[in-house]
C-alpha cells in the first residue's frame, strides 16, 4: 500500500518567491526522502518603504512513505 505524506512549510527570501521555494524544498530534501510534489498554498512579502524585502512561500509539499523501513525496537 502506497502512502504519501504532506508537510506544510514556509520559506523565505529576499530574492523572489521561486527562490524562498527553491531554499525551501532544497532544505527540506536534507532530511526527508521520496519528495515527489510542492503546491505553492501561499505568496505574502514584507514592505519596506515602497519596496519589497523579503518574499514568503508557504508550500506543501509531498512526500512517499519508505514501506521497507525497519521500525526502531
Amino acid at each position: 500500500m502506497a502512502i504519501e505524506k504532506h508537510l506544510k512549510l514556509t520559506g523565505i527570501s529576499d530574492i523572489s518567491w521561486k527562490d524562498a521555494i527553491n531554499k525551501t524544498i532544497m532544505e527540506a530534501s536534507k532530511s526527508i526522502d521520496y519528495i515527489s510534489s510542492v503546491t505553492v498554498l501561499e505568496q505574502k512579502a514584507k514592505i519596506d518603504g515602497n519596496k519589497i524585502a523579503e518574499y514568503y512561500s508557504t508550500i506543501d509539499l509531498s512526500f512517499s512513505v519508505d514501506e521497507n523501513r525497519k521500525e526502531n525496537s
